[in-house]
Formats: C-alpha cells, sequence, structure tokens
C-alpha cells in the first residue's frame, strides 16, 4: 500500500489521477499544505469501516435501495400548559 499526497489544486486538476492512486493505498488531499481529506477506494473504506452501516448512511441511501423500516410508538404523555408570560 502506497500513500499519495496531492494539494487540492492537483486534485481539482487532475481527478483521474487522485483516482487511480486511491487504488493503491489512500491519497491525502492538502490545503495550504496541511492535510485536509482523505480520499480512499470504496473496498478499503468498507475495510476499515467493517462494512458496518449507521442510520445516517441509509437515510443517505437512494430510495428502494436497502430500505427499512422504523415506526415511532406514539407518546402518551399529557400535554403541558404553555408559559407564555
Amino acid at each position: 500500500m502506497s500513500i499519495t499526497t496531492l494539494s487540492s489544486r492537483e486534485f481539482n486538476q487532475d481527478t483521474g489521477r487522485a483516482k487511480k492512486a486511491a487504488a493503491n493505498g489512500p491519497v491525502i488531499i492538502t490545503d495550504r499544505g496541511k492535510p485536509a481529506h482523505v480520499l480512499l477506494s470504496i473496498d478499503e473504506y468498507r475495510r476499515i469501516t467493517g462494512g458496518n452501516r449507521s442510520i445516517a448512511d441509509l437515510l443517505c441511501m437512494p430510495p428502494g435501495v436497502g430500505e427499512i423500516e422504523v415506526e415511532f410508538p406514539r407518546s402518551r404523555d399529557l400535554p403541558r400548559a404553555v408559559d407564555l408570560s
């Protein structure tokens, strides 16, 4: 695995190079010389995260993909008086 470092300008000008480099290892993208982002292949991302999906990941998915059903029980609490003073 090799680590590639690109400036944000290099990344913007040649995203194809960044994608090819991500196939061989992480690509660190810098802003003003400081690391700001990391580009990974999807396989590497899934390996690192264990392939587990969070509720946020599921909510971001396109409709029809990985559909889940969630039921929220109705609250049985009585309404409280509102103090508008």
